[in-house]
C-alpha cells in the first residue's frame, strides 16, 4: 500500500479565508517544535501535517531524488521497537486500514511534509499517533523494497521521456534555475547512487522536532494537540540547541535571454517562456498574483488568452503562473500550436507580456480579477483537508496568524500602478528563456 504522495498546495496560499471567525492558535513545544492550530469542532476528526525543511532542496549533489525517496520508503516499513514488532509495508497498510485512518509524506523543492488523518475517539486517535509515531522514528528502509521501487521509479522517468511537455518542461526549468536545487530533477544516473544508508543519514540529520513546523484542523484543544503531538515525536531525537541548517545559495536572475529548441515529432509544438519570479515571501508577491489573473491566469477573460487564442487562433490554451517559493520561483508562460505557428506564437505572446509589464492592467481588468478572487473562493475552504492547505503554508512561510483575515482588505487596497509597478520590478522581458520543442529553429 503506497504511503506518500507529491503534490503541491501553492494555490491555497492566494486566498481569503471564508471562516474567518475561527482563530488560529500558535505555541511552541518543549522540543522546539512549533504548533498551528485551527480548533475545528464540527466533525470528529483531526488532520495533522508535519513539515520539515527537508525537500529536494535538500538532496545533495550527485544525490537528486534522495528527499523523495526517504519520504517514500518512511511508509515501506518499521524496525522491532519497544516490545513491539517489525512492521513491513502490508502489515503498516492492514494496520492503518483497521484503524480507518491514514499517514502520508510528500516532497516539494523546499520542504517534506507528513501526514496523518483520524478520528478523534480516543482508542483509535492514540493507536494512530503511536502507529505514526514508529513511522517517523524508526523506518526500516528494507533494501529489497528500495531495489523494486528504484526500478519501477527508472521505468516512470524513461516512459515520461516520451513526452514532449515532460521534455519541454524540464529543459525550461534548468535553462531559468542554472545549478540551483530548483532546477534539479532525479534521473537514473542519481537514483542509482541513492541506498538506503544515505536514506537513514538523511533521516537522522532533518527528522528533528525542532526545527519542524505542525499544523492541526480538527476536533481537538490546545491541551489535546500538545499531549498528541509530544507522543507523536517522543522518539525523534532533540537538540538542546537546534542546529541551523547551511543556508541554500538563491536563485541568480538570468544575464541574456536565452533560446532553446528540441527536436521531437509531435504534432504540437511546445512553448514555455520565463524566468526566475519572486520568492514567496517577496512584498511584492500579492501584487504579482493578482496581476497574473489579468495577464494569463484568469483563462478566457485573460490577455494572453485574447492575443494569443481569441484574436490570432494560434493556440487552444496560452497560461501564465509565478510558482514562488522559499526561493525565487518561476515565472511561465506555456502554450502548445502548430509547429508552422510556433514563431508567430511565441512574438505575440512575448509581446503581450512586454507591453503588460511596460503598461500594466487598466483599473475595470483589476477590478474583474479582484472580484473573481475574492468572490469566488467559498467552495475551496470546505472541508478540513483545505482548511489545512491554508494554515499549514501560513506556517511554513511565517505569514501573520491573522494572514487569512487581512486578505480581502489587502487585496481590496491594490491599484492597477501598484500591479504595474510590481511587474516591471520584477519581469525583464528582455532577458527571458523561450523553450521550443517540436517546431523547426528560426
Amino acid at each position: 500500500m503506497k504511503q506518500w504522495l507529491i503534490s503541491g498546495a501553492a494555490w491555497f496560499l492566494l486566498q481569503p479565508f471564508a471562516f474567518a471567525g475561527i482563530p488560529i492558535q500558535f505555541w511552541t513545544l518543549d522540543n522546539g517544535a512549533r504548533v498551528y492550530l485551527m480548533e475545528v469542532q464540527g466533525l470528529p476528526m483531526v488532520d495533522i501535517q508535519l513539515e520539515l525543511d527537508a525537500g529536494s532542496r535538500r538532496d545533495g549533489k550527485d544525490l537528486s531524488g534522495l528527499a523523495q525517496a526517504t519520504a517514500m520508503m518512511l511508509g515501506k516499513g518499521v524496525r522491532a521497537q519497544d516490545g513491539m514488532p517489525a512492521l513491513d509495508e502490508n502489515q503498516l497498510g492492514e494496520a492503518w486500514a483497521d484503524l480507518g485512518a491514514s499517514a502520508g509524506a510528500s516532497v516539494s523543492n523546499d520542504r517534506m511534509s507528513l501526514t496523518l488523518r483520524s478520528l478523534t475517539r480516543p482508542e483509535l486517535l492514540d493507536q494512530a499517533i503511536a502507529l505514526a509515531a514508529r513511522q517517523l522514528s524508526a523506518p526500516s528502509f528494507p533494501a529489497d523494497v528500495w531495489k523494486n521501487e528504484r526500478e519501477r521509479w527508472i521505468a516512470s522517468l524513461r516512459e515520461s521521456q516520451t513526452k514532449p511537455n515532460v521534455q519541454a518542461a524540464e529543459a525550461f526549468a534548468k535553462a531559468v534555475y542554472g545549478d540551483h536545487p530548483y532546477g534539479q530533477d532525479p534521473d537514473e544516473t542519481s537514483l542509482r547512487r541513492i541506498e538506503p544508508p544515505q536514506m537513514k543519514t538523511f533521516h537522522a540529520r532533518y527528522m528533528v522536532p525542532c526545527r519542524a513546523k505542525i499544523s492541526v484542523v480538527g476536533a481537538l484543544n490546545k491541551a489535546q494537540v500538545t499531549a498528541k503531538l509530544t507522543q507523536l515525536l517522543k522518539g525523534l531525537p532533540t537538540q538542546p540547541a537546534c542546529e541551523l541548517l547551511p543556508l541554500v545559495d538563491e536563485v541568480q536572475a538570468l544575464s541574456e535571454a536565452k533560446r532553446i529548441d528540441i527536436p521531437f515529432e509531435s504534432a504540437q509544438a511546445h512553448v514555455f517562456i520565463g524566468q526566475p519570479g519572486v520568492a514567496r515571501q517577496h512584498p511584492d508577491f500579492l501584487a504579482l498574483t493578482v496581476g497574473n489573473y489579468v495577464l494569463g491566469g484568469g483563462g478566457f477573460v485573460s490577455r494572453l488568452t485574447e492575443q494569443v487564442r481569441e484574436k490570432r487562433g494560434l493556440s487552444y490554451s496560452v497560461y501564465s503562473y509565478f510558482s514562488p517559493g522559499q526561493h525565487a520561483g518561476a515565472f511561465t508562460v506555456g502554450l502548445q500550436t502548430r509547429p508552422d505557428q510556433a514563431e508567430q506564437a511565441i512574438e505575440v505572446a512575448t509581446q503581450v507580456v512586454s507591453e503588460f509589464v511596460k503598461e500594466g492592467p487598466s483599473n475595470a481588468e483589476v477590478q474583474a480579477a479582484k472580484d473573481f478572487l475574492i468572490g469566488g473562493f467559498a467552495l475551496r475552504l470546505d472541508s478540513n483537508r483545505k482548511l489545512m492547505d491554508n494554515l499549514s503554508n501560513i506556517a511554513w512561510f511565517d505569514l501573520p496568524l491573522d494572514y487569512l483575515d487581512t486578505w480581502t482588505a489587502n487585496v481590496q487596497k491594490l491599484s492597477a500602478a501598484d500591479i504595474q509597478q510590481a511587474f516591471a520590478r520584477n519581469i525583464q522581458p528582455a532577458r527571458m528563456v523561450t523553450v521550443v520543442l517540436g517546431a523547426s529553429a528560426p
